[in-house]
């Protein structure tokens, strides 16, 4: 893998509930990514169900080795893409997750951890939640952290991933104007998460959101990708669109050497003190056991 890496975002409006159209939306861009040379390909969250695809939770919701998936995998080749689906995992337990898919095989999956239920936002009555913050590593310098939403939104599990060696954050998104409630900006939000979190830790990233309109909710789009420095390289606008921009590694050394945010977190510090709490508060310490 070269030290350079195109990271892409392929920002359209779902279907809801229909799989089969959603499919043919996912390789229109995969076939134009392709095209423009890009290595990492986003979609965003519950990109083939759309952000209401669980109102039909069992005709939708699929196995992480459906052949729908596999069938995309194949498609993308060597390029890396980053699928959202409901996944149905043992036990008939459902997750929103999102999957990192190439060369005919599903690589790496992340379930969404911080399921949302404020404003307009329903989802646990649907979901199970994550228990796991990881990263895919595609070489020794490029290394994928995958959160999705309101993940993002604990800046913990943020933290999380990029101290399991995260070098670029994945962030497929589905944020309606409307979803978290009138008087809140979801748009200048995420403009000031996404770049504070590129800053901090020295890293690139692609937001992938959606856009168009789903039941009570307008999806703004406004997909970017951001370099080392939280400089925005690529931004969509309100429509269907692929963008994508060339990250050098070169300025992901030179951000994290000026900034060590990795570097300097007290991972021992940090676990005693989340044990003292949990201790203190008398609830079941899941960190120690």
């Amino acid at each position: 893998m070269s030290r350079f890496l195109t990271l892409g975002a392929a920002q359209f409006a779902s279907q809801t509930g229909d799989i089969d159209a959603n499919m043919a939306k996912h390789r229109d861009f995969i076939a134009q990514a392709k095209g423009a040379g890009v290595d990492v390909l986003v979609f965003p969250e519950l990109s083939l169900v759309g952000h209401y695809g669980a109102d039909r939770l069992l005709d939708v919701a699929m196995p992480r080795d459906d052949d729908r998936l596999l069938a995309l995998s194949r498609e993308a080749g060597g390029m890396k893409i980053v699928v959202g689906f409901i996944e149905e995992a043992r036990g008939a337990q459902f997750y929103n997750a999102a999957a990192i898919l190439s060369d005919g095989r599903l690589r790496y999956i992340h379930r969404k951890i911080n399921i949302p239920s404020y404003g307009r936002l329903i989802e646990t009555k649907y979901y199970a939640q994550g228990r796991y913050v990881d990263a895919y590593a595609l070489s020794e310098d490029w290394v994928l952290g995958l959160l999705i939403c309101a993940d993002l939104y604990n800046p913990a599990l943020t933290h999380l991933a990029f101290l399991h060696g995260a070098s670029v954050l994945l962030a497929p998104i589905s944020s309606g104007r409307e979803a978290v409630g009138d008087e809140f900006d979801n748009p200048w939000s995420w403009a000031t998460t996404i770049q504070f979190y590129a800053m901090m830790y020295g890293a690139p990233i692609a937001m992938a959101n959606r856009t168009g309109r789903e039941g009570d909710l307008s999806f703004w789009g406004g997909s970017r990708i951001l370099d080392a420095t939280g400089r925005v390289r690529a931004q969509a606008g309100a429509e269907e669109e692929l963008i994508f921009a060339r990250m050098d590694y070169a300025e992901t050394r030179r951000a994290r050497a000026m900034l060590p945010t990795v570097r300097d977190s007290n991972i021992a510090l940090v676990q005693q003190e989340t044990n003292r709490l949990v201790d203190r508060l008398g609830v079941p310490n899941l960190i120690r056991d």
